[in-house]
């Protein structure tokens, strides 16, 4: 090799660009590597490298990529982990989460983070020691940081009260001390709020939160005195709406303008597009920026915020205990929504019942897409800005009850697909049965359309050269053994479980069901088609084949299949 590493001329080096996480302390192996690898300047090149050279641990490589822009013994031993885990198939006993990999052999955690977004913990209490036992418990929940919510104490004792908050929170610290008049409990005299805030700056607090309309008045409290340590966030709250994106604009400017190191503002959802408005804000802002839209509309404004460059988000420590409406929970934000790996790269499955409309939302379309009517995956090209979009769902559905079919014959069946010739009836004429049903007729099968509305059903069905019924009729509907029965609707999905959209005498006429509703894996439906002596196929191997065909879509690299299922069979 030459003197100069390939990997470090500028157009190969893919550096994250971030800085260390400054709230995780430095672990005893995060000792720079040096002289073994002279020229590998940042993780971006062992990131590189895996991905054009070891296809076979890409996948973990790209998954330790966290804060740092030099490889350390950390990041190698965590490559080293994944290679024995999956590659020489050493059993060892870990926890894989929106955290990290709990490795029992090494005793230790590989951190996985993609994102320097942190998640709040708002903590609110009666006494001191109430906050303090809170502040504990964030941690072990996996918060980055508190906010102390000043007003929500039933007595206050000033100094000596924020001296014990800050000496014993294992976290840094946010100060909010938020007034009846902005949403919060304080109803009191300004001069004794500016005191407490302008306390926790002199003693410590990492942030302290100014509403807007008491930032103009707080600065002259203060006479400019502000710790270097301390960061000021200045907000302001809409409990009625969201603004336009041109007004929200003007908004940030004036909470720069009052003084803010980070700007910060939440609305009110009427609507979940008023999210995209945010977004928009979001992504231009020149300093750092908290923005969220409250309510249940406005979830994923506290979700998405790591795409769109947000400081932070609020996460409860148990479900209600909010300190403004819509807040999800720290064990949702890790381990459902895996926010520490949402980054600007994240993408997005489209499902039931926004795959036709999203469609029309696409700038160009797959033909598999176009000709299905409907698309359930989008990724916006990084060449043009572009939204493209495909269809998934005939792949992993359709391969699934190929397989189902397989089974139950235990023989070979030819180079053809074992659904030719066969009377296949898709439940449903939206986005899902549109999918099923083209992809049904093109293994050749002879394909129905049954649905609540029958001018649905007879729409897709002269799409592809079927037969129409209403769902009402399908009860009696049985002109030959052995036909498919796939249902693309939602009857029977959590939490109507007691749903089914066929009686259960109708299933023997049926070799095999397959039901695309995988909340609960088994449905009723598939319950009683078991019963009634047919193969069953649950939604989760649909689930499963979407979930390859995406990832490779999304990456361009192979799916790990088995960490997929291995991650579906915990849950």
């Amino acid at each position: 090799m030459n003197n100069v590493h390939p990997l470090s001329t500028p157009m190969v080096v893919r550096s994250l660009d971030v800085n260390k996480d400054p709230f995780r302390p430095p672990a005893h192996n995060d000792e720079i590597l040096g002289p073994k690898v002279p020229n590998l300047s940042a993780i971006g090149a062992l990131m590189y490298l895996a991905n054009n050279t070891r296809s076979d641990i890409a996948f973990s490589v790209n998954l330790l990529a966290r804060h740092s822009s030099t490889p350390t013994k950390r990041h190698w031993n965590g490559v080293n982990t994944f290679y024995v885990m999956y590659v020489e198939q050493v059993t060892w006993d870990y926890i894989l989460n929106g955290s990290g990999i709990w490795c029992e052999e090494h005793g230790e955690w590989v951190e996985m983070r993609k994102n320097q977004t942190l998640i709040c913990a708002p903590l609110m209490a009666d006494t001191v020691d109430q906050v303090v036992e809170l502040m504990h418990n964030a941690k072990l929940k996996g918060a980055d940081i508190v906010e102390i919510r000043l007003d929500h104490l039933k007595s206050f004792n000033g100094r000596a009260d924020i001296e014990k908050l800050i000496r014993e929170c294992p976290l840094p610290t946010l100060f909010t001390y938020r007034p009846i008049w902005e949403g919060g409990q304080y109803d009191g005299d300004e001069n004794s709020r500016f005191d407490a805030l302008r306390l926790a700056m002199e003693l410590g607090a990492d942030h302290i939160d100014i509403e807007l309309k008491a930032a103009h008045e707080f600065n002259n409290f203060i006479r400019g005195n502000k710790p270097e340590k301390c960061k000021v966030i200045v907000s302001s709250h809409n409990y009625d709406n969201t603004p336009s994106a041109e007004d929200l604009g003007n908004l940030v400017a004036r909470i720069q303008a009052a003084g803010a190191d980070i700007v910060k503002f939440a609305t009110t959802a009427l609507d979940i597009t008023d999210v995209a408005r945010v977004f928009q804000i979001m992504v231009h802002s020149q300093i750092p920026i908290i923005a969220m839209v409250m309510g249940e509309r406005g979830l994923i404004s506290r979700i998405l915020c790591p795409k769109f460059g947000g400081y932070l988000t609020f996460g409860t420590l148990e479900p209600g205990k909010v300190s403004a409406p819509g807040q999800p929970t720290i064990d949702e934000l890790v381990n459902i929504f895996n926010i520490r790996l949402i980054d600007t790269d994240t993408r997005y499955s489209i499902t039931i019942p926004h795959k036709e409309v999203a469609l029309a939302c696409c700038d160009e379309v797959d033909p598999v897409a176009k000709a299905i009517g409907a698309v359930n995956c989008a990724i916006r090209r990084p060449t043009d800005g572009k939204l493209f979009g495909c269809n998934t769902d005939y792949v992993g559905a359709i391969s699934a009850i190929e397989d189902g079919l397989l089974g139950s014959h235990h023989g070979p069946t030819g180079a053809g697909s074992p659904l030719a010739g066969k009377l296949f009836v898709v439940i449903g004429a939206g986005g899902a049965g549109k999918a099923l049903a083209y992809g049904a007729k093109r293994k050749g099968a002879k394909v129905v359309i049954a649905n609540r509305t029958y001018d649905r059903a007879r729409e897709l069905a002269e799409i592809v050269g079927g037969q129409a019924l209403s769902l009402a009729e399908l009860g009696d509907f049985h002109p030959e053994s052995g036909m498919i029965l796939a249902n693309t609707t939602s009857i029977g999905m959590q939490p109507k479980v007691e749903e089914t959209p066929v009686p259960k005498e109708a299933l023997r006429h049926f070799e095999l069901v397959f039901d695309a509703v995988y909340t609960p894996k088994i449905t009723r439906l598939l319950r009683e088609a078991e019963e009634m002596g047919a193969k069953i196929v649950t939604g989760v191997e649909m689930f499963l084949g979407q979930a390859y065909e995406q990832y490779e879509r999304f990456t361009g690299l192979p799916a790990p299949k088995q960490l997929f299922k291995d991650i579906v069979e915990d849950r």
